[in-house]
């Protein structure tokens, strides 16, 4: 199914002239930089700008995805019940609506991320410099949609996979970093000992 029949799309707001963080109580708001190449949104570092009154449409929530539409690379995120307030968002992220009779946003997030669907942007992509995707191009992105039992067992096994992956990728580290600490031992030991042997000489 094309995205434009299993959600809902708002643009960013746009900002005019250079966002200042604001000494009182401005609007959370949700920059490209906050959210992260592997798909999270970092709600601990979000600001908050003066950004004077705004429609709601430009706010969000858990149950709402983001999109990166500009940058590499283009992934989808779900908000989760982590922000615990509505936050504006900023171009140029776009703000997903899924219509939950027809898909979860986990799994709507999980669908654009894959690589089929990352195929099509990748043709739908302008620029060079700095790639875009259009609002009408992410309309047009095919995603397979299965029934919502389906859809939850495949979120479920993406989260392990991505958390074995990470678990992986950490065990590895610290198998490096202890055998750098050994063979720094090592090093050592064969060092002092050709001292100690140079001194009896």
């Amino acid at each position: 199914m094309r995205l434009q029949d299993i959600c809902n799309f708002q643009t960013g707001h746009t900002v005019r002239g250079r966002l200042e963080p604001s000494r009182g109580n401005g609007q959370l708001s949700v920059q490209l930089r906050d959210l992260s190449d592997d798909g999270v949104l970092r709600v601990a570092s979000l600001e908050r700008f003066d950004l004077g009154p705004l429609a709601d449409r430009y706010a969000i929530g858990p149950g709402d995805v983001l999109f990166r539409s500009r940058g590499q690379p283009n992934i989808a995120c779900a908000v989760t019940q982590e922000l615990i307030e509505p936050a504006i968002v900023l171009l140029p992220l776009m703000i997903l609506r899924p219509k939950l009779e027809l898909v979860s946003p986990e799994f709507l997030a999980w669908a654009i991320n894959q690589p089929g669907a990352q195929r099509q942007l990748d043709a739908e992509a302008q620029g060079t410099s700095l790639r875009m995707i259009s609002k009408s191009s992410l309309e047009n992105i095919e995603v397979p949609v299965p029934d919502r039992k389906t859809q939850a067992l495949i979120v479920l096994v993406g989260q392990l996979a991505a958390r074995e992956t990470s678990l992986l990728h950490e065990l590895a580290e610290r198998r490096h970093n202890l055998s750098s600490l050994i063979l720094a031992d090592l090093a050592n030991a064969a060092h002092s000992g050709a001292k100690l042997q140079g001194t009896h000489q």
